[in-house]
């Protein structure tokens, strides 16, 4: 008799992990509480697979030899209490997908960069002629590439959430970009929860793998110190030079691994601002690794056309630049972006609080900000913050009304900035539909 596997959630992750089980002859049922999108159960549909929506069958889901849970799923959720409490194993796609995957695979985390670093290494690697395929957390399934494709490199976002599911699994080469608190509303408002997520991306590394790190984060460094590990530390920083795996002198961009390599000036990277250039550092650390031609990586870091919703320009309307940051979904990610820019800002903010603590923004918004258009359904919290330090806030309840009243607050010369620290799941369905329904408030203007 077939193992049953059951799949909790029909999205990306969900219908990939579907086809991959399948293929591996489980018998497959998949259930979700809301409604599937068309394109998932078109895939359900075409590869024969059980499935649900609107509801859970327990009596099926609680049958399980395993669950693989959709990492959006609060571990509260009673489905979940019931499954725990049975005690039938629950893993996420990235631990199931894992056993079968055959190639190298390199897992990029931390809580800002991720995305970036993720579509830099994949972009090198093309370049290189690799057969290589970009997967999770940007929004492609890792199972479905495993289970649709022989890839010889697999380049893996991972968020927390999906490193709460891995117990197994081992990265081949392991970045952590950097951890500052974020989704604390989703570990007991304990920072040290999160930490201990993020560092699951080390977990069962041994002497022949890699660990990239930034060496100015003091949580990683902390930690560090009071973990074992066995694996090659590989770290990076544009202010130091020994020991570090790559670094930056009289502005270019030095690798030391194996052999000390001057790849290029960082006036030539594609990525401007200084999270960008650690951006830069680490892919370029991950594709000397995996012995890319020196050229390659330089073209790679010079032409690469960056991340949608990160820091991305829509148009000038009027002398008035709108940028696209519509991925800044904590405060530290939102500080970076207001740090790089050069212009007076009106600041667009706001959406579902994670617990955040804006006051490490202090600095930086009393220095650049001019203006605050709230653009969320409870704006306490920012508005409490802010009062002192800017002289102008306004609310609105839809992105016409912020792009609308960011661009009567704006001068010539000035930047309409989208970079809201918050999630967007008040408003929008998500913060790629928030980044969108921006650009095109802003090409209505």
């Amino acid at each position: 008799m077939n193992k049953k596997i059951v799949i909790l959630g029909a999205g990306e992750s969900g219908a990939g992990s579907a086809v991959l089980a399948q293929k591996q002859g489980f018998d497959v049922f998949v259930s979700d509480m809301g409604l599937i999108k068309e394109n998932y159960r078109e895939i359900l549909v075409k590869h024969g697979i059980n499935w649900e929506e609107g509801n859970h069958n327990e009596s099926v889901i609680l049958s399980a030899d395993e669950v693989i849970k959709s990492p959006g799923i609060h571990e509260d959720a009673p489905i979940i209490k019931k499954i725990r409490e049975k005690g039938i194993p629950v893993i996420s796609e990235i631990e199931f997908a894992g056993r079968y995957s055959k190639g190298t695979k390199i897992c990029i985390t931390g809580s800002n960069g991720k995305t970036t670093v993720t579509n830099l290494i994949y972009h090198i690697l093309k370049k290189a002629g690799k057969n290589v395929a970009m997967t999770g957390n940007v929004g492609n399934s890792f199972a479905m590439a495993v289970a649709e494709g022989s890839y010889d490199y697999y380049v893996i976002e991972l968020s927390s959430f999906q490193l709460d599911g891995m117990y197994e699994f081992k990265a081949d080469i392991a970045i952590l970009m950097n951890i500052t608190p974020d989704h604390l509303d989703r570990y007991d408002h304990k920072f040290q929860n999160y930490i201990d997520s993020k560092f699951r991306v080390t977990q069962n590394q041994g002497k022949e793998e890699f660990l990239i790190y930034w060496e100015g984060d003091p949580i990683i460094k902390t930690e560090l110190l009071r973990r074992k590990f066995e694996m090659k530390l590989m770290p990076f920083s544009d202010e130091i030079n020994e020991g570090m795996a790559a670094y930056i002198e009289n502005e270019e961009l030095i690798i030391d691994y194996q052999n000390k390599t001057n790849i290029m000036t960082i006036h030539d990277f594609a990525l401007k601002g200084r999270h960008n250039t650690y951006n830069s550092m680490a892919a370029a650390i991950a594709g000397k690794i995996l012995n890319i031609r020196k050229e390659v990586i330089r073209e790679s870091l010079a032409d690469f056309q960056g991340v949608e919703h990160r820091l991305e320009p829509v148009i000038t309307v009027c002398g008035i630049n709108f940028i696209n940051d519509s991925k800044a979904t904590n405060v530290n990610s939102t500080w970076y972006a207001i740090e790089c820019m050069e212009n007076d800002i009106i600041w667009i903010v706001g959406g579902v609080d994670k617990g955040n603590d804006y006051s490490e923004l202090f600095p930086v918004v009393k220095k650049k900000v001019k203006a605050i258009v709230c653009l969320g359904k409870d704006n306490k919290k920012i508005i409490e913050a802010f009062k002192d330090i800017v002289p102008t806030i306004v609310e609105t309840s839809s992105m016409e009304e912020a792009v609308r009243s960011s661009y009567y607050l704006a001068k010539k010369g000035e930047t309409v900035l989208l970079s809201p620290a918050c999630a967007s799941f008040d408003l929008f369905k998500n913060y790629e539909d928030r980044g969108r329904q921006f650009k095109q408030s802003v090409r209505n203007l």
